[in-house]
């Protein structure tokens, strides 16, 4: 038995590769079909040729929108990139390893990253673009200050909902905590800090940003022992990254003013 196969106008054509578009839940197909069958028929493209068109057009769009899901998802609180990065005005970070690290090679490995710098030396955005590039790399990345963590840990707590929350950020393949040093944490939040960091110890990279050098932490964390042992879970394997003591931020404004005054 044999099935009958009838031509489809190019008007019924063009409304069943809608269809079947919305159907298949195809969006970029649905929206570039047109244009590649016209750039098909101008240029001759085999049948397969089309196909794989618009089959890499939206595998390519689908890695983009899981991408900018990611970077939604991460919480960053601005954008920053590496390439605005201006090592000239910071010559204390050195190129090599922010590209190394670009690489995301220290993900897959589980390994921290520690950076330690003054107020305005570039730590925020190295952390910020270092985590969007991971993001864009597939990676689960999830932002936060170490104030904000230790109030959603306490309040966590208090709901009987700690150990959900401590799981959930374990789940993330790159947490990263900024400000950290910043403010004295009592001995409750510093616990529940202590067991976010024990559940990825060795498993899933922290990145982290302070003010303070690691001989200061015993302001932010005031039990001893339990300052030395966090000290110790973000050191062990870790890329320590010393930003400086000259404001980034400063230092980038007046070589601005000094290019805009040379025009």
């Amino acid at each position: 038995m044999t099935t009958a196969h009838h031509a489809l106008t190019a008007q019924a054509s063009d409304a069943a590769i809608d269809t079947a578009c919305r159907l298949l839940r195809l969006p970029t197909m649905r929206a570039q079909a047109a244009d590649t069958i016209a750039r098909a028929e101008r240029e001759g493209l085999s049948y397969a040729g089309f196909l794989a068109e618009l089959l890499m057009a939206e595998c390519e769009d689908r890695d983009r929108r899981r991408a900018e899901r990611r970077i939604r998802a991460a919480h960053f609180p601005r954008e920053k990139s590496l390439r605005e990065f201006d090592y000239r005005v910071n010559p204390n970070v050195d190129p090599a390893v922010i590209h190394n690290l670009a690489t995301c090679e220290w993900i897959a490995k589980g390994y921290p990253l520690c950076l330690i710098g003054d107020s305005g030396t570039g730590k925020s955005h190295l952390l910020i673009a270092l985590g969007t590039a991971a993001a864009m790399a597939g990676y689960r990345v999830r932002y936060t200050t170490a104030a904000a963590l230790v109030n959603e840990l306490v309040e966590a707590a208090d709901d009987k909902q700690l150990g959900k929350t401590i799981a959930r950020y374990g789940r993330v393949d790159l947490l990263e905590i900024d400000e950290l040093g910043y403010l004295e944490l009592d001995r409750r939040g510093a616990e529940m800090l202590f067991q976010v960091l024990t559940e990825r110890e060795e498993k899933s990279s922290i990145a982290i940003a302070s003010n303070e050098a690691f001989t200061g932490w015993s302001r932010t964390f005031t039990d001893p022992r339990l300052c030395a042992a966090i000290v110790d879970r973000l050191t062990f394997n870790a890329t320590l990254i010393e930003t400086g003591t000259e404001s980034y931020r400063l230092a980038r404004s007046k070589a601005l003013a000094e290019q805009k005054g040379r025009q």
